[in-house]
């Protein structure tokens, strides 16, 4: 129950144990059937509400005090409304967020391995045990997205957890840089959600079918049914079709993750296009299937 809080109050914070330094601007509440934790922003709920919560949960108290580390400034400045962490209005940040599955790491050794990719100079915040947020000045920017996937598949074999990145875009030192952020949770907080395990996620990666999930069914046209029960009826052309679009309309690469030949590729393919009408060589018919799929997992949901 108190997980379904997250939905309710955007800027709650979901802990699986007691949170080691909380802010004097959270309330913090307890479900002991679940032995869950969730911090609430205190500027977020009315009075009524917090007698509410204080009748159904265990409000749990603590001796707080403000961050006083770079990465509580982050923290603060991100999640409670804090003032901005810098005075450097002259350069840009961007945010690489990232989600373990798997045993809870030890977070120090973690912090360590991240910063033998990146840099010493990173900054780490940590939103509970499993998720945090390393923050990039523009100026130690380095890794590339193939670079960033080799660095999740190493720290797999090395902590022997999985682990999911979202890489950010680069943005200046605003009034905007919060706002931007919080986007950008969104988004992988969806990704995460409904698109399923990915090493790396990206907003080019997430937006079509952020965009497509939050669609109305209005869209529904007799071009995106034809796909839908053509979809329904074969399922492994779904797939086919999927991931042939998911990686550049790369025949080799495709076959490859498929364990099937290049001819039954094109065999699929050819298929669609003549059930359809619907080229995939050029961008604009690329596109439209490609969203049409992302519709298509939506109604499957």
């Amino acid at each position: 129950m108190l997980r379904k809080l997250l939905t309710i109050y955007e800027d709650a914070v979901l802990f699986s144990e007691p949170p080691v330094k909380p802010s004097e601007q959270f309330y913090i509440f307890y479900d002991k059937n679940e032995n869950d934790w969730v911090g609430i922003p205190k500027s977020s709920i009315s009075d009524k509400e917090f007698t509410l919560l204080k009748t159904l949960y265990e409000l749990k108290e603590f001796q707080t005090s403000s961050y006083s580390t770079v990465a509580g400034q982050w923290q603060e400045y991100l999640f409670l409304n804090g003032p901005s962490p810098t005075n450097n209005n002259n350069t840009s940040y961007r945010f690489i967020q990232f989600q373990i599955y798997g045993n809870e790491p030890d977070q120090i050794e973690l912090e360590s391995a991240f910063k033998g990719f990146f840099s010493d100079e990173v900054i780490i915040v940590w939103e509970n045990r499993n998720k945090g947020i390393i923050i990039e000045e523009k100026k130690q920017i380095s890794l590339s997205e193939d670079e960033l996937v080799t660095a999740s598949e190493t720290l797999e074999s090395d902590f022997f957890v999985k682990i999911s990145f979202f890489l950010g875009k680069l943005y200046s030192m605003s009034e905007q840089l919060r706002d931007n952020y919080q986007q950008e949770r969104n988004y992988f907080t969806f990704a995460l959600a409904i698109l399923g395990f990915s090493n790396l996620y990206t907003f080019e990666r997430v937006f079509p079918a952020y965009l497509a999930y939050h669609s109305s069914s209005d869209l529904m046209t007799p071009e995106l049914k034809k796909m839908f029960d053509l979809f329904e009826q074969d399922p492994d052309l779904f797939s086919t079709i999927l991931i042939f679009l998911e990686n550049n309309l790369n025949s080799s690469l495709t076959a490859k993750k498929l364990y099937i030949h290049r001819n039954t590729l094109q065999y699929r393919i050819d298929k669609f296009v003549e059930r359809t009408g619907i080229g995939l060589k050029d961008f604009y018919g690329a596109f439209t299937v490609f969203f049409a799929c992302q519709m298509y997992i939506k109604q499957q949901k």
